[in-house]
């Protein structure tokens, strides 16, 4: 694939190689690393459920996006999507979601979810580019176990 600016890159399934470029990235993008949201915690939870979703898109030898996805066989699910800022608006982004769009359809996904911070209006507006819509809907989480004493965002 090739950005919008000519830039070459892949999309692949994570391996172990990429841990230090995502954990590098996710710190840019910059996304919530604490708890289970850590790249110790989350990483391997993820490679043991579904690792085909957890997609990179690579550079040469560089992480320049990632993102994960997950299907419980009602809905899907896109979580981390991440870009390196000098890849940013160049199709990146894109690109990996329509990628974890095509493996969730590929699954039997009827539809798809996705939570982002509500003061992120350019992340709103990145996806609703891509043909999502805001649904009047209440959120809600509970952490468990190790991290039921974690802030639930």
């Amino acid at each position: 694939m090739r950005t919008k600016s000519g830039v070459a890159f892949d999309i692949v399934v994570y391996d172990d190689v990429h841990f230090h470029g995502v954990k590098t990235l996710w710190r840019e993008a910059p996304l919530d690393l604490t708890g289970w949201r850590a790249p110790e915690v989350s990483i391997p939870a993820k490679i043991g459920v579904q690792r085909e979703l957890f997609l990179v898109a690579v550079h040469r030898d560089q992480v320049i996006g990632t993102t994960m996805a997950g299907y419980d066989g009602h809905r899907g699910w896109l979580y981390s999507v991440a870009v390196l800022p000098a890849y940013r608006r160049d199709g990146v982004g894109s690109a990996l979601v329509r990628e974890a769009e095509r493996r969730l359809l590929a699954m039997g996904c009827p539809k798809i979810n996705l939570q982002i911070v509500a003061a992120n209006g350019t992340t709103a507006a990145f996806y609703e580019k891509l043909g999502y819509a805001i649904e009047d809907r209440i959120s809600m989480s509970k952490p468990i176990g190790a991290f039921a004493k974690e802030d639930a965002s």
